[in-house]
């Protein structure tokens, strides 16, 4: 069994207008995502995902790791790891390299588990769990408005709507419209759009006044009046505050039972969370941010982290999630994997968050499940009284579309044994 060829399909950015018309119907553009498929020799094709500077990403799949892994077994996965962050690490691997490699890792995964005919958490060491409780990110999106209800004194309406659909779990971040934008420092409040949607980024903020503190406590205030304590809340600070700030937010929602305050601070030092934790008592999620297992060892031996949250799609796919989540689990702390990412990055998740015995919850967005992803792939993940239920399939358990590829905006390129012996 040998590897043929590997493809990647991105998209090019549609026009502000296009991107509004295709969100109005739950349908999204799709600029920023990046899909990879790993052909074989025996027919059999495994898919990854990554998000974020595909065009970037892309070049890194096909420049430098297509001549490390066409004509090799994709089986070797632990050796097309280590290879691949080897070749890159040389000069550093944590952008659109790091990125590139989580998404093959995940697609030489998905052809093992086809190839042996078992699920990807069977390869892994099987099931600790034969489901995972489901938490929802409050993105507005489709026929969902979950931002908007949230951001404009509906927070309580929007968990008592959850709690009706079996969701017990939620994720809000009712500070970010206090600090600081990208617009510059004429008009730093100004919101920012990017890739059609309001961006998220910021440069941290180093003040809060007390207004806008209690605007943000009162969303959450909201909540509790209309669920009490029937539903979780998390809460997502986007590395947007400094640590008097973040000390400032964590106390004033302390009494609120906040399930987690996630990335208040951004992740560049693990110092200002090891202060942070000696001032609250809520317990601290750390983060997409990090990646692999030598990004999150501090966190986990400085204590700076109480929850700790990789991404599959960044981080370094299926091989490096396991390691981290098993240094997690070293120190008994649990692991709940992010994921806002695409249908490929939450299915590859669920996987690892069915086989580690340290799971906690699993992220979701109810529009994105229930909206685009069915754009994407084959088959929808399973979510019934708010768990994920994956099928007995092998390998991840869905494919992409067909139609995906024939988009008018995508942009799909191929290396092959045969394109490689021109270089």
């Amino acid at each position: 069994m040998k590897i043929t060829k590997i493809e990647t399909l991105w998209f090019e950015a549609m026009p502000q207008a296009e991107w509004a018309r295709l969100n109005a119907g739950g349908r999204q553009a799709l600029p920023n995502n990046l899909w990879v498929r790993v052909h074989t020799d025996t027919g059999l094709t495994g898919i990854g995902e990554t998000y974020y500077l595909p065009r970037a990403v892309a070049s890194v799949i096909h420049d430098v790791f297509a001549p490390l892994l066409v004509g090799r077994d994709p089986r070797d996965i632990e050796n097309h790891w280590q290879n691949m962050f080897a070749l890159v690490n040389f000069c550093g691997a944590y952008g659109a390299e790091m990125r590139a490699i989580s998404a093959v890792d995940v697609a030489l995964w998905d052809l093992f588990g086809q190839h042996v005919g078992e699920p990807i958490y069977t390869l892994l060491g099987g099931r600790s769990r034969d489901r995972i409780r489901a938490y929802n990110t409050c993105v507005g999106f489709g026929k969902y408005d979950d931002l908007t209800a949230w951001m404009t004194g509906r927070a309580g309406e929007l968990a008592s709507d959850l709690l009706a659909r079996g969701i017990t779990a939620m994720k809000i971040w009712p500070f970010d419209q206090f600090g600081p934008t990208l617009s510059g420092p004429a008009d730093s409040r100004k919101p920012m759009v990017i890739w059609g949607a309001q961006s998220a980024a910021g440069p941290r903020g180093a003040s809060l006044s007390n207004d806008d503190l209690k605007a943000g406590v009162a969303i959450i205030e909201d909540i509790r009046r209309a669920v009490g304590d029937r539903i979780e809340i998390a809460i997502e600070g986007h590395a947007r505050w400094d640590l008097g700030t973040a000390v400032r937010i964590a106390r004033a929602i302390e009494p609120l039972d906040i399930l987690w305050l996630e990335e208040i601070m951004p992740p560049d030092n693990v110092e200002p969370y090891v202060r942070l934790k000696q001032a609250t008592a809520i317990p601290i999620c750390q983060s997409e941010r990090v990646f692999t297992r030598f990004g999150f060892r501090p966190w986990i031996e400085r204590g700076a982290a109480d929850i700790v949250m990789p991404d599959l799609s960044w981080g370094g796919g299926l091989t490096e999630g396991r390691k981290i989540a098993a240094m997690a689990d070293t120190y008994f702390l649990p692991v709940t994997c992010h994921d806002t990412i695409g249908p490929v990055a939450l299915w590859a998740a669920t996987h690892l968050m069915h086989h580690i015995p340290n799971a906690m919850i699993m992220e979701t967005v109810r529009g994105y499940v229930d909206g685009w992803y069915d754009d994407v792939v084959t088959d929808r993940i399973e979510i019934r009284e708010g768990h994920i239920h994956l099928p007995d399939r092998p390998g991840l358990g869905t494919r992409l579309r067909d139609d995906l590829f024939t988009r008018p905006n995508a942009r799909v390129e191929t290396t092959t044994e045969e394109t490689l012996m021109r270089w």
